[in-house]
């Protein structure tokens, strides 16, 4: 029994104690000054329950004694101190205190943020960039003038409850109201100008402030301008007087390329009507014309290959070249000295079977069977037959060039490096001097009338060497081929060439 009253006694002392210790660290806890110090305790193990029952009571009366405990004076703070909106104080630490607090902070931010936003407006509502001339050593002057007015982009803060957002929104200057959200739509903020009574008729006031920035701007670049002109007027009068000082000179006037009349000369109703008697099949056996220097005999059915579609034969050609050479012979002022080769040297000069052979054309220039000097010569043509494909190689003695010139577009370095080998020995032996080509350019020429068939080669390169004869160029195209077909045919009928 002892025992059991002991314990219980015990277990009162511990209860009083228990409670008034949680009441007061509840208390004191959110004190910045609390502590909480050890008590002894008071222990009732070896005294008799009689004893015990007056200590409890005593313990009892002498608790209730104690006055209830204050809050000590906080003490004095030597540094720097959050102090807290309306006069809140983090000192009572009850629910409601707390809360109070809490909304007190809440309040003062979003009052800060709604007047952070309207000043922010009023600051970027309308802003003028600044407008520099600048002027360099050389009197050069730059003018940098940027837009007298522009949107400015203000920044809306929206936070919500969780996490802080920002967003951007772009602010237009006619607009009066700034409105936005804070914390789920609790407090909105209708109008940042209207809080501040400065949004009266703020679209008029825009509206006449822009002009007036606006004629600022021009009156500031007036007189610039007005000394731009005067120094484009001076230098013009210092221009005029410094060519008033040179000696005049007649400006070359552009002449433009006339195309010669002479090689399209059309033909008349007379020579059309004999060429197409000429291309009879009653003419077929019929020798029409004689060439006594060449000894080429034309018939009917030879004349047949100037007809349209029709391959050129060396009878034709060969025969045409005898008339280039009269013609020049004929009138010497009018064309370039030439050399034209027939359709058989360059085959005598590399044949299939010995390759490049010069005795072969050796005996074919001698000044007494032509009455000149070879390289004399200002070009010598010489065709190149190809199978079934006629070309043209040009000994360029007055460019100094060894020229190819193909329909097809073809090139053949063989054929140029025979000529130039085949130039030197020619020299060589009708001269006896030594020459050096090396230095000569070997062309192959690519502005050429193109053929578009597979059938007027031959005729393109008898007018490559008429054009190059009279030192033209080379005006003419497929378009023409038809009359050229025409007018060769004539003048192989009249053993004449123009």
């Amino acid at each position: 029994m002892g025992a059991l009253a002991s314990n219980r006694k015990r277990g009162g002392d511990e209860y009083f104690n228990s409670n008034f210790n949680h009441k007061n660290k509840a208390l004191y806890s959110n004190s910045p000054d609390f502590q909480l110090s050890k008590k002894p305790r008071f222990s009732l193990m070896n005294r008799s329950p009689e004893k015990a029952i007056v200590s409890s009571s005593n313990t009892v009366s002498r608790i209730s004694r104690y006055p209830e405990a204050k809050l000590p004076f906080p003490r004095e703070v030597h540094a720097p101190v959050r102090h807290h909106k309306f006069g809140l104080s983090a000192l009572i630490p009850s629910q409601d205190s707390v809360k109070t607090h809490m909304m007190g902070n809440v309040l003062s931010r979003r009052l800060s943020n709604a007047k952070r936003q309207a000043f922010d407006v009023l600051r970027y509502f309308k802003k003028e960039k600044e407008v520099v001339f600048v002027e360099d050593d050389d009197e050069k002057e730059k003018e940098a003038v940027s837009d007298d007015f522009s949107v400015e982009e203000v920044e809306v803060i929206e936070k919500g409850k969780n996490n802080t957002q920002e967003e951007e929104k772009n602010v237009q200057p006619s607009s009066s109201s700034v409105v936005t959200e804070l914390n789920n739509g609790s407090l909105r903020v209708e109008s940042a100008l209207d809080m501040l009574s400065l949004n009266q008729e703020v679209a008029d006031v825009s509206t006449l402030e822009a002009y007036r920035k606006l004629l600022e701007s021009a009156e500031r670049r007036t007189p610039k301008l007005k000394d731009l002109d005067f120094q484009i007027e001076l230098n013009e009068k210092r221009r005029a007087a410094l060519q008033a000082l040179r000696p005049e000179q007649k400006p070359e006037e552009e002449q433009e390329e006339v195309v010669p009349r002479e090689p399209f000369t059309p033909l008349t109703e007379e020579e059309m009507a004999e060429v197409s008697r000429a291309f009879s099949t009653k003419n077929w056996k019929k020798i029409l014309v004689s060439h006594k220097n060449s000894s080429i005999d034309i018939r009917g059915e030879v004349l047949q290959c100037l007809k349209p579609g029709a391959w050129l034969n060396d009878e034709v050609i060969n025969l045409y070249l005898e008339l280039l050479k009269e013609r020049e012979n004929r009138e010497p002022e009018k064309f370039l000295k030439c050399h034209f080769f027939n359709t058989f040297f360059y085959k005598k000069l590399v044949s299939m079977e010995s390759g490049y052979n010069f005795r072969a054309v050796k005996r074919w220039t001698s000044q007494r069977k032509l009455g000149y000097c070879l390289f004399d010569c200002d070009k010598i043509f010489v065709p190149i037959h190809k199978d079934i494909h006629w070309c043209l190689a040009v000994i360029n003695n007055k460019d100094r060039k060894f020229q190819y010139l193909d329909s097809l577009k073809g090139r053949d370095a063989k054929v140029l490096s025979s000529l130039a080998k085949y130039f030197v020995e020619e020299v060589k032996d009708k001269s006896g001097k030594d020459i050096d080509v090396s230095s000569w350019e070997r062309e192959y020429v690519e502005d050429l009338p193109a053929q578009e068939n597979g059938f007027d080669c031959g005729m393109f390169m008898l007018k490559y060497i008429d054009f190059y004869s009279r030192g033209l160029r080379l005006y003419f195209d497929q378009e023409h081929m038809p009359y050229f077909r025409l007018r060769t045919a004539k003048e192989i009928l009249k053993l004449r060439a123009e």
